[in-house]
């Protein structure tokens, strides 16, 4: 089931999704200042191009004033729109009871949107 989900979903969106991570990414890590965020950026593009069946948790080591204070930085630069965007594409998917996975898959990317940082993807 999750090979059909991730299929249905890297055709009919998921790969544009990625792809728009990956450019962003890209941007972010042009200054030095940048690459922690651009790595994030990478850790939402894996999740975003097969997301069924990958699981977010927080990392043991995830705690502390770094990563709070770069989720910050993280949310007001960007995290809480390309959160709303998953929120609102989620909101769509539940419009039909067929799009409930896929509205699922875009919650839990927005989640990991507004705050990337200690979380890691198994």
């Amino acid at each position: 089931m999750k090979l059909l989900g991730n299929l249905i979903w890297f055709i009919f969106g998921g790969v544009f999704i990625a792809i728009e991570y990956i450019i962003a990414s890209l941007l972010m890590m042009i200054t030095i200042i940048g690459i922690p965020f651009g790595i994030q950026n990478l850790k939402l593009a894996a999740v975003a191009l097969w997301p069924f069946g990958k699981e977010i948790r927080r990392k043991e080591t995830g705690s502390g004033f770094l990563y709070f204070l770069m989720n910050v930085l993280w949310l007001i630069l960007g995290g809480v729109w390309i959160a709303l965007t998953h929120i609102g594409f989620g909101v769509i998917f539940y419009i039909t009871i067929i799009g409930i996975p896929f509205g699922n898959q875009h919650f839990k990317l927005a989640w990991l949107a507004l705050f990337p940082f200690g979380k890691e993807v198994v």
